[in-house]
């Protein structure tokens, strides 16, 4: 490994090579897809087998994540909202918390480390367009970066509701060169842009690339993401025993799809002594379309071309889904996710709108980090569980995303609209 935290070639983590179906996570994965889209998987997978033994596709990589992503990110110390837990923690009690920074990544969240790798790879395979679907608008923004960067056309597909309050990174990412299509089928969210990326893939094979944006989708894509992403977890580890000199006794993510939250669990898989929790969207209730709960509710089935944990009626239909956190408002969730619950590795919770929207305000007025609604979720669990935690300990959460593109919507959602505009 090297010193940034990139494998390097002669050190594959690539789980299709170790297990006996290379397109599954236990029961779950595998290639649901029409005829048309099997031969563009199979060029795919080919791709990413030769590129993970190239040196030279790692040190591209690894040269573009330093000088233009910015990384290592950070890990540093929380330590008013630390302060805050303990306050009202029983003595002895309150772990300390810790923030590792893909906020700060170029773009403001971790989707670039994705995009990055996977626009190398659509050039190794010569594509000269790449398209990508979008929630929240933070992976549209990074393939849009990626595509400018290297001179490749791009489009994204984004529900209308999304772009709606996610205005800034529609803006954004036209200005980045991108066409974006604003979908007005279904709940015109994550799921319905995801559909519409997949019809246009199916059209286009011949010269275009399906950057999918999170570990969901058919094989390759979910260890595509997550080798990509791992990076999180890599950095993490070293950081940690840098900064104090042990493992984390627990890490925090949000999941919609998961591509944070694998990105950082990976390289912890194996270390029993760390606890790992994905944190879901438990919107406004418990009731159907009031939420995105997939793995705390849902059951298993196929969606988007994988075998995974969806948010289904009894007749297998997808059932709506609602938070107020655009990159979580989807009904399923990615196949290793679904293999880690099923095994117990790591616990799945769920938040509330309300509690994101309270840690939303809290970290943005304890630590001056403005944190993305899907990170406020992971937030509001680590500050319950660190109150539960001994004081000797240390928690980390996956600060995915900067919050810029949801200050309207909160202000919205809070009622603030017209004070904040004052």
């Amino acid at each position: 490994m090297t010193d940034n935290g990139v494998p390097a070639a002669a050190e594959p983590q690539v789980e299709s090579s170790q297990q006996a179906d290379p397109t599954r996570f236990g029961a779950f994965g595998g290639v649901f897809v029409p005829e048309t889209l099997i031969g563009a998987l199979e060029q795919l997978d080919r791709a990413f087998a030769q590129a993970y033994r190239d040196d030279r596709f790692w040190e591209e990589l690894r040269e573009m994540l330093r000088t233009y992503v910015g990384r290592p990110t950070p890990l540093c110390p929380a330590e008013r909202l630390t302060s805050f837990v303990r306050s009202r923690a029983r003595q002895g009690k309150g772990a300390a918390i810790w923030l590792k920074r893909e906020d700060l990544a170029h773009t403001g969240a971790h989707k670039i480390n994705n995009t990055i790798g996977q626009v190398l790879l659509a050039k190794r395979m010569e594509k000269s367009r790449v398209i990508a679907e979008t929630g929240a608008g933070q992976h549209g923004v990074a393939t849009a970066t990626a595509a400018a960067r290297f001179g490749l056309a791009c489009e994204v597909y984004m529900g209308a509701e999304d772009a709606r309050r996610q205005r800034l990174n529609v803006v954004r990412m036209r200005m980045l060169g991108a066409e974006v299509h604003e979908v007005t089928t279904g709940s015109k969210t994550l799921k319905d842009a995801t559909n519409e990326a997949m019809r246009d893939w199916m059209s286009s094979v011949e010269n275009t690339h399906y950057v999918l944006g999170s570990v969901v989708g058919p094989h390759p894509f979910p260890t595509i993401v997550r080798e990509l992403q791992s990076i999180i977890g890599r950095e993490t580890k070293g950081q940690s025993l840098r900064s104090f000199s042990k493992l984390p006794d627990a890490i925090v993510a949000c999941v919609g799809g998961g591509s944070n939250a694998a990105g950082i669990f990976t390289t912890f898989i194996d270390d029993e002594s760390v606890k790992l929790y994905g944190v879901e969207a438990g919107g406004t209730s418990s009731e159907i379309g009031q939420h995105a709960a997939t793995l705390a509710v849902g059951s298993p089935g196929i969606l988007h071309g994988a075998y995974s944990y969806v948010l289904q009626d009894e007749f297998g239909q997808t059932s709506d889904v609602h938070s107020c956190s655009a990159g979580l408002d989807y009904p399923g969730v990615g196949p290793e996710h679904a293999h880690w619950k099923e095994t117990g590795r790591v616990t799945y919770t769920v938040r509330t709108d309300a509690q994101a929207l309270d840690a939303f305000s809290l970290m943005s007025q304890s630590e001056g980090i403005i944190p993305a609604l899907e990170t406020a979720h992971a937030i509001a669990e680590a500050i319950d569980l660190a109150g539960t935690m001994d004081r000797e300990q240390n928690l980390v959460i996956c600060l995915s995303g900067r919050g810029d593109k949801d200050v309207e919507e909160v202000a919205r959602l809070k009622g603030m609209l017209g004070e904040a505009a004052r």
